[in-house]
């Protein structure tokens, strides 16, 4: 039975040494320049640690030490089979196990009543205008990458986008609700608030 891994960064390691052998200071690198922290949660002051403990369970190895200039001696690592192994099964756990995770913005939902129905109309107005401008940049984006990137390199972000796009069209229906006075249990909400 395999280990199971919870740090989404060991993922993104694993992936990155699939193409190549590497040291921990580019594998940073180049998860940072493909926005590897826009996709999951990635707290870069851990990859050393991350890296050792990949390392400890045999998933990556050491396969030399080299030094440049004065800088400091690098290891490069690369992917084992059981590595390869380990990245094929979790990932594909990954992509056919729904999360239900808790979200940041599921818990403001579930207290929602703490504020006033027009404060509630304020900050979704504001949510929908950062929901539409993050739409409109990926989908600028998506555009520009589609000449130059496989589509499959890019179906994270095609999720994204349509995540985004789910979201808004719900924001705004919300919104409407209210502005219109539709939401069952709306006037009370309303009484609540002006009375105390």
């Amino acid at each position: 039975m395999r280990r199971k891994i919870t740090n989404l960064l060991a993922l993104a390691v694993l992936a990155t040494l699939v193409e190549r052998p590497m040291h921990p200071y580019e594998m940073a690198s180049l998860m940072r320049e493909r926005g590897k922290e826009h996709d999951m949660e990635i707290k870069w002051g851990s990859l050393y640690r991350v890296v050792e403990n990949l390392t400890k369970h045999g998933f990556i190895a050491a396969v030399q030490s080299e030094r440049q200039g004065g800088r400091p001696e690098r290891t490069v690592y690369r992917i084992t089979d059981a590595g390869r192994a380990e990245l094929v099964d979790w990932t594909r756990e990954l992509v056919a196990v729904p999360d239900r995770g808790p979200a940041p913005f599921t818990a403001g939902l579930s207290v929602l009543g703490v504020l006033s129905p027009d404060a509630v109309v304020e900050a979704l107005g504001q949510r929908a205008d950062g929901l539409a401008a993050e739409i409109a940049a990926t989908e600028q984006a998506l555009a520009g990458w589609a000449a130059e990137v496989p589509r499959v390199f890019l179906v994270e972000r095609e999720y994204e986008l349509a995540m985004r796009r789910a979201e808004l069209a719900w924001v705004r229906s919300l919104r409407a609700e209210i502005t219109e006075g539709t939401l069952p249990g709306l006037a009370d909400w309303r009484t609540y608030h002006e009375e105390g």
